[in-house]
């Protein structure tokens, strides 16, 4: 009917994202068509791997489910208690773990579609590997609906790491620290690097003013601040030994100050929680014009310093908020 009359449609989600694709047009004219009530999981398969779910369902309850059954759904951002599937798929989300486990395009085996003709486009494949011809699901993963509304998808579980350590460190001078600790990483951990978040001063002030229940992770002040996640197959212990023989060896050449290394799951857990603050905490600060941009990392600290002189040229004394995921070269890059 839509087609035929030439309505538009808008598809929404969560109603998370701020970039406007989930507003429909001044006109009145437009169909504003939610998910939210597509909220099923419908299978979740621990031989496959594979988690079947409905473009409704929240990414918290995703995640909980796998975790219910012995498995990782790794996608994971500040809003995923209210984002979801649909939504997520549609915009190529990104978020903390994408180091170690790819975009949500990365995380996708197969969708449901509804095309703009109204037919059903069905390829809930839960195969890994599957070379028969075109992959169309990639057509509608971050296409943001325009080419049709993702119903439901198929989406790849983990193993849930045995350990998880996470270290909270601040940087003396500049970006250059974190290149580097961040290349000590790699080449300590390799694959167990699972997350690399880079914190800018001022975004982390901003948190600490505003924060609800938020405590500082460090004594002392630091130019700029790492977040860094070690993740073990096999044991806590591993993981530990392994953070913190990184964080010596950091300190030892200097591009270190001080950090601290998560002693519990919780303390974990509130370290990340600082990290997912930020956003809600800049808000506070008054309006900004936001950039989520991707730059190769090897580049990120020669842009931080060119961007920042070019920004109080065209508007002097504008405050600049950086923070990321720096060991995917993905920056938020706000003023």
């Amino acid at each position: 009917l839509a087609t035929e009359t030439g309505t538009p449609i808008v598809p929404q989600s969560g109603n998370t994202g701020l970039v406007g694709a989930q507003v429909p047009d001044k006109s009145g004219h437009d169909i504003v068509l939610s998910l939210s009530r597509l909220n099923r999981i419908r299978e979740i398969d621990v031989l496959s791997n594979t988690v079947t779910a409905e473009a409704g369902v929240i990414l918290q309850t995703l995640q909980e489910a796998a975790d219910a059954a012995d498995r990782l759904f790794p996608l994971s951002l500040a809003a995923q208690g209210s984002c979801q599937i649909g939504g997520n798929l549609s915009s190529n989300a990104g978020g903390t773990g994408v180091l170690a486990y790819g975009n949500a395009r990365e995380l996708c085996l197969g969708v449901e579609v509804v095309l703009p003709t109204g037919e059903v486009f069905d390829d809930l494949r839960k195969l890994k590997k599957d070379n028969t011809g075109y992959d169309l699901k990639n057509l509608f993963v971050g296409a943001e609906g325009t080419l049709g509304v993702i119903t439901a998808a198929v989406l790849k579980l983990f193993p849930k790491p045995k350990g998880r350590e996470v270290a909270f460190a601040g940087l003396p001078s500049s970006p250059k620290d974190a290149l580097s600790l961040f290349t000590l990483a790699m080449d300590r951990a390799g694959a167990s690097l699972t997350a690399f978040e880079l914190i800018a001063r001022r975004p982390y002030d901003f948190t600490l003013k505003h924060g609800q229940g938020i405590t500082r992770p460090l004594a002392d002040d630091w130019p700029w601040y790492v977040l860094m996640q070690i993740s073990s197959g096999r044991s806590e212990e591993d993981g530990k030994a392994l953070i913190e023989e990184i964080l010596s060896a950091g300190l030892e050449q200097g591009i270190v100050g001080d950090a601290v290394v998560s002693a519990s799951l919780a303390q974990g857990d509130a370290l990340w929680n600082f990290r997912e603050t930020l956003p809600e905490c800049q808000k506070l600060e008054g309006a900004s014009i936001k950039h989520d941009i991707s730059v190769p990392i090897a580049s990120i600290p020669d842009f931080i310093e060119k961007a920042a002189g070019v920004v109080e040229g065209v508007c002097p004394g504008a405050r600049v908020v950086c923070f990321g995921h720096m060991g995917d070269g993905n920056l938020h890059y706000n003023i």
